[in-house]
């Protein structure tokens, strides 16, 4: 074995001379086999040995622009748009996009958000900044967004949950439970929804709301709940009766209100108002025409007393 190795290391020492043959010359050193071959060809260019190929001039050239284009590329920002472009032409253009999970959100809203232009490519496209964009729509309350190789994007939403229309001034907005605003009322399947006006009546909604609904007799009779300088509530009737319930007591008040409905059919009387703020009694307001009538009746009633004789 070591004569073998000393009559290689001899002949490495004759074919590997001049500057490249030291690699070769340490004694006791061989190189790997990976190693060994462009070493030799090194070597031989350094002796004026090696003959290049043909047409290596040219690819030489059009690797050194290659690489210079790149580098500027790199350097000046261009690099995303370089991997889109060369990507999408190569059959990884975003071709199809699905969006499942909306129903308030519109498609095309979706689209824009993700801002494909026809050639933007799946390998480049980022879908973290394509997520966000698309969480920014104000019915979208959670979103992905996620690739589907080799030419599709899909889009999961789960969105806000309507709870009702609030009034305040002039604007009408699609709350949610909280009160958070979720976007401008536009009609359509929210006209459904529980009507709440005032300062403060979004936020509280919830809650009162839940008292009303344990009489259903009652819910299914409001058209409105009127938040009070930020104290009460008043419920505005289908029929346009107004009850006015007190600051405290919200409860009783609404289960009293149930049982003179039930039992006198109290709501459905020719009424204006009904306020209920006092304890101690029922202030009844009636209509202007009902008015007009009792005070009729209160008359002819007064004309029809027989005169006393002497």
């Amino acid at each position: 074995m070591f004569a073998l190795r000393s009559g290689q290391m001899k002949r490495v020492r004759r074919a590997g001379g001049g500057l490249l043959g030291m690699f070769f010359s340490a004694d006791g050193f061989v190189l790997p086999r990976w190693l060994r071959k462009p070493v030799r060809v090194l070597a031989r260019l350094f002796k004026g040995d090696f003959t290049a190929p043909r047409f290596a001039a040219t690819v030489s050239s059009a690797v050194l622009l290659a690489s210079a284009g790149l580098y500027g590329a790199y350097e000046g920002g261009h690099m995303p748009a370089l991997v889109q472009a060369v990507t999408a032409r190569s059959g990884f253009a975003v071709d199809e996009v699905r969006v499942v999970g909306h129903h308030e959100t519109s498609e095309i809203d979706v689209l824009e958000k993700l801002g494909l232009d026809g050639w933007t490519a799946l390998i480049g496209f980022d879908a973290d900044k394509a997520r966000e964009r698309v969480g920014e729509l104000p019915w979208v309350e959670l979103a992905s967004v996620r690739k589907v190789y080799p030419d599709t994007l899909e889009v999961k939403i789960e969105e806000r949950k309507p709870f009702a229309v609030w009034q305040h001034e002039n604007e009408l907005s699609v709350v949610e439970q909280d009160g958070k605003v979720i976007a401008p009322f536009a009609g359509g399947r929210h006209v459904s929804l529980p009507l709440v006006v005032g300062v403060g009546a979004a936020e509280r909604a919830s809650g009162f709301l839940a008292k009303v609904n344990r009489f259903p007799e009652l819910a299914s009779r409001v058209k409105g709940y009127i938040r009070v300088a930020e104290r009460r509530w008043d419920l505005w009737l289908e029929n346009g009766v107004t009850v006015k319930l007190p600051e405290n007591g919200e409860d009783s008040a609404l289960a009293d209100l149930a049982r003179m409905d039930r039992e006198m059919g109290l709501l459905s009387r020719d009424i204006a108002a009904i306020d209920m703020r006092l304890s101690d009694r029922l202030v009844v307001q009636l209509t202007p025409e009902a008015a007009e009538r009792r005070d009729a009746a209160l008359k002819q009633r007064k004309g029809s007393k027989p005169e006393k004789r002497i």
